[in-house]
């Protein structure tokens, strides 16, 4: 790397933003801001922003960026990604700021308009080098899987705002899917669930924390792996008190089991796809799971009773889509998959 350059990994995600430095993760926050309502000055970004969310009085409002793994707010992306990069760089201070070379990580069913605006971003955000890979092929990296050779390696990839399936050999996407089926539809059945059976009024935050703690896919589970249930004190719906519930993993396993089920489906539809030598690769080695969704209790198991093929979760999956972009940082002149 060049005295007058600093590089950079991103992975730009629905639910959070992670940026590789120097092969170190130097930042892992929330994908959020918070504006002033008059000005749309910036007032927080990030973790700080994720505290304010649904707290906020008129004058300031909290915004997430992207949807479906996608910008959905140019202007909010803008400044974001404008934010954590200052974070992620200690904020370039001085008469000479380093060239920034960025590669960022993209859904795989993003158009051409999608990846425009993810380059104009960045650019105006600083950078001067921008490279784009997609995320199930920076998944596959960072998990550790050679995508060079020629044989088949399938990875699902269930984010927040989608899940990304993919079979690569020899440096490509042979098949491939991007649904809109992820972890913020499962927060929204969990939501939605506790409206209609409890009564009770929750945010997107504490749907998320019930889904880390007591999230299952398998209403039978071992009895050590048991969470214990999860109390949640919310408004009733009906009178305005406060209202308490406990909630099991079995209760959450089965209200997110219609979302569950429409991932599988497009698991096999991609399944159908593959030319018989990839399959009997992926048949033999298995599918890799990353992701915040892997992290589901009992997922490889269901998964692999549904198909058939040995799933495996990832080795800290939430972070294997970065540390592919970040393995991609280092070949930029020898991945013939990146995109400028």
């Amino acid at each position: 790397m060049a005295f007058f350059s600093q590089e950079l990994a991103i992975d730009l995600g629905t639910a959070n933003t992670v940026i590789f430095k120097d092969g170190e993760v130097v930042l892992d926050e929330p994908s959020i801001i918070a504006l002033e309502t008059k000005t749309d000055k910036l007032v927080a970004i990030g973790t700080e922003a994720q505290q304010m969310e649904e707290l906020t009085p008129p004058r300031i409002y909290t915004v997430r960026p992207l949807m479906n793994g996608v910008i959905a707010d140019y202007d909010a992306a803008e400044k974001m990604l404008t934010g954590f990069i200052k974070k992620a760089t200690g904020g370039r201070k001085g008469i000479f700021k380093p060239a920034l070379k960025i590669v960022i990580g993209i859904p795989g069913g993003s158009t051409p308009v999608d990846m425009r605006s993810i380059r104009d971003s960045a650019s105006h955000a600083g950078a001067h080098d921008v490279f784009m890979i997609y995320e199930p092929m920076a998944s596959a990296m960072g998990i550790g899987l050679d995508v060079m050779v020629p044989k088949g390696s399938m990875v699902v990839d269930i984010g927040g705002g989608t899940t990304e399936i993919a079979v690569i050999s020899l440096g490509g996407i042979v098949e491939s899917s991007s649904i809109h089926v992820a972890g913020n539809e499962i927060t929204t059945d969990i939501i939605d669930y506790l409206a209609q059976q409890h009564s009770i009024s929750i945010g997107r935050t504490t749907g998320e924390e019930i889904k880390y703690a007591v999230g299952s896919v398998l209403m039978e589970l071992p009895e050590d792996e048991e969470p214990e249930d999860y109390v949640v004190v919310a408004r009733n719906m009906v009178t305005a008190h406060p209202a308490q519930a406990s909630i099991s993993y079995k209760e959450i396993c089965s209200c997110i089991d219609k979302t569950i089920s429409k991932i599988e489906s497009e698991i096999i539809k991609v399944l159908q796809r593959v030319p018989p030598e990839l399959y009997s690769n992926i048949a033999h080695s298995g599918i890799w799971l990353a992701g915040g969704g892997s992290l589901l209790r009992g997922i490889a198991k269901r998964f692999s009773d549904k198909v058939n093929i040995p799933f495996h979760v990832a080795d800290d999956p939430l972070k294997a889509v970065a540390r592919g972009t970040c393995l991609a940082l280092d070949g930029t002149d020898r991945y013939p998959f990146l995109m400028r």
